[in-house]
């Protein structure tokens, strides 16, 4: 079981102090060079950037009538100065307008907000399925396929739905907005990888072990807690990053559905409009998105250092 490892871990490192003291800086070295990865990946995306458009046609690559690879002329592909250049000016000549580099992250802080409402929507319903389909064999035969259909239907058409869904509910003086019909669709993409993560979690531990608790009378409830949560930890942790993932690309797709202002998808959709006259603004709202992801990816990261007693190794999403 996995206490019994870590219980062996931790005596095995207090009968040898030197072990112990070594430990923690080889975690300390591993983060760094995971770190410094990390960063040279960043420049070997840019440096591939400004060599594809140095050496690329202006037209693009063409295979057999069919453009494989984009357009390196400035309106499509802006040099990587230009578009850090233009994050330092204003949105627009209006006067008291905000850098675009502000702009920017107010909206992906917006966007950030609607992420992490629907990520915790989509944990929860992915953990409380997880749970029904460990616990009742007949709700795995029943659920799970259903689970597995509900990923095929796209967003956009489920997103008029649920907003006109919402927009006839309300619950006193609260009533129904658009952010709350982005935070519901964005959950529908976050809670697949959690359930189906969580059940290979919690159908993890051998036989022997739920054996061994079963002859001590154990109930279902103190076997989930004292052995299939611990054992689930490393199938949920890549499970909860890839939802975090899910959550913000739902997030910004239902945005640009729904029309809902504030956020960088429909920031995305109204900058395009002006990426004739203005190619390196038109960039700006892209990469906040990817900075939103980076963002949700590290808070899971964050949660995964809080449960590393656990992390014996993870298993893919």
């Amino acid at each position: 079981m996995s206490e019994h490892t870590t219980a062996t871990a931790i005596a095995e490192r207090t009968a040898d102090p030197a072990a112990a003291l070594t430990t923690p800086t080889r975690e300390g070295s591993g983060r760094a060079r995971r770190l410094l990865m990390g960063l040279l990946g960043v420049l070997a995306v840019g440096a591939a950037w400004e060599a594809y458009k140095f050496l690329g046609p202006d037209d693009g690559v063409v295979v057999a009538g069919v453009r494989v690879l984009p357009r390196t002329t400035d309106i499509a592909m802006p040099h990587l100065w230009d578009i850090a250049i233009r994050m330092t000016e204003p949105v627009t000549r209006a006067e008291g307008a905000d850098l675009l580099w502000v702009a920017t992250a107010k909206a992906a802080a917006f966007s950030l907000g609607v992420a992490a409402l629907s990520w915790v929507i989509g944990v929860t319903v992915g953990l409380a399925l997880a749970l029904l389909m460990q616990r009742l064999r007949t709700a795995e035969s029943a659920v799970l396929p259903w689970v597995v259909l509900s990923q095929t239907v796209p967003l956009i058409a489920l997103a008029p739905l649920v907003r006109n869904w919402g927009s006839k509910l309300s619950l006193g003086p609260i009533s129904w907005e658009n952010w709350m019909s982005v935070a519901v669709i964005a959950s529908y993409l976050a809670f697949f990888p959690v359930a189906v993560g969580a059940l290979r979690g919690l159908k993890s531990p051998d036989a022997i072990h739920a054996d061994l608790l079963r002859s001590y009378a154990a109930s279902w409830w103190q076997t989930l807690i004292k052995l299939r949560l611990p054992a689930s930890v490393p199938y949920l942790l890549p499970a909860l990053r890839l939802a975090a993932a899910n959550a913000v690309i739902g997030t910004v797709v239902a945005e640009v559905s729904i029309g809902l202002r504030g956020g960088i998808g429909r920031m995305i959709l109204e900058f395009a409009q002006s990426a004739a006259g203005d190619p390196p603004k038109s960039w700006a709202p892209i990469f906040g998105a990817i900075c939103l992801g980076l963002l949700a990816a590290g808070a899971v990261a964050l949660l995964g250092l809080a449960l590393r007693r656990y992390r014996r190794g993870e298993e893919p999403a």
